[in-house]
């Protein structure tokens, strides 16, 4: 239908909204915008945890409440200092939350599809794990920071949770549909202790469908700062510029 279209430029990282076979079939370029996210994304992994630990939604709740009561015993929260992350996908925004993590005195884990540079590894103390499930059995807070795709659509389903510890938390900063549909049931009874999601399936998510217990859920926050919202058009716009002049794309992203 666009016989003159030449690129495809997207503001952000996700290219699962795209075909991207028969669209680079067409002879039509595509790029995404990897750099200006990270950083934001990152924060907001680690604003996720930090939250989820410390419940800090509930004493909230508690604070501007005229009519609840609590003791010290209804508000207590988990200790992030010294408690094991495991990051499930460690590319950019993965590693960058490793960085943040440190900083926090945690154990790192990780698992991607491809190992990390020894360096890269010992920068934040982070150990690599081959298997998934060695990652899940181990870790206090598991962070999804996967792009979607085929093999990681439905990655966390009813199996990977159950070897979760039962005090685990997981964070979802990738797609809802990584893990949506198993995490609802295994928060109702109790597998896990609670969630942090900036994704869901679909989004918004319908008021009917949201868990009312130990799950925070935020509408998709990861770039919305002033500086990254502009810096990730500023970088789809470079891509545009250079397939028009018939330059390379800083950011091609090509069909595997």
């Amino acid at each position: 239908s666009l016989p003159n279209l030449k690129v495809i430029a997207n503001s952000g990282v996700g290219m699962d909204h795209l075909d991207l076979k028969p669209v680079a079939s067409f002879g039509v370029k595509m790029a995404n915008a990897p750099h200006a996210v990270s950083s934001t994304t990152a924060d907001t992994g680690m604003a996720l945890l930090l939250a989820s630990a410390r419940r800090l939604v509930e004493v909230l709740n508690i604070s501007i409440s005229t009519s609840m009561d609590y003791c010290e015993a209804d508000i207590l929260g988990i200790k992030v200092a010294g408690a094991t992350l495991g990051i499930i996908g460690m590319g950019n925004t993965g590693f960058k939350i490793a960085v943040r993590a440190k900083a926090f005195e945690m154990n790192i884990l990780f698992h991607n599809r491809t190992r990390r540079k020894v360096q890269e590894e010992q920068a934040v103390s982070a150990t690599y794990c081959k298997k998934i499930d060695s990652l899940l059995q181990q870790a206090d807070f598991v962070m999804l920071v996967v792009s979607l795709t085929p093999q990681t659509h439905k990655l966390i389903e009813k199996r990977e949770l159950e070897l979760m510890k039962p005090t685990a938390t997981l964070i979802n900063i990738s797609r809802g549909a990584v893990n949506q549909e198993a995490l609802v049931a295994a928060l109702q009874t109790g597998v896990i202790r609670a969630a942090a999601l900036d994704v869901t399936s679909p989004e918004p998510l319908s008021r009917s469908c949201i868990v009312k217990i130990n799950v925070i859920i935020a509408p998709h926050l990861r770039i919305k700062t002033d500086k990254a919202t502009y810096m990730v058009t500023e970088e789809a716009v470079e891509n545009v510029l250079a397939a028009l002049n018939g330059l390379p794309l800083p950011s091609e992203v090509l069909p595997s």
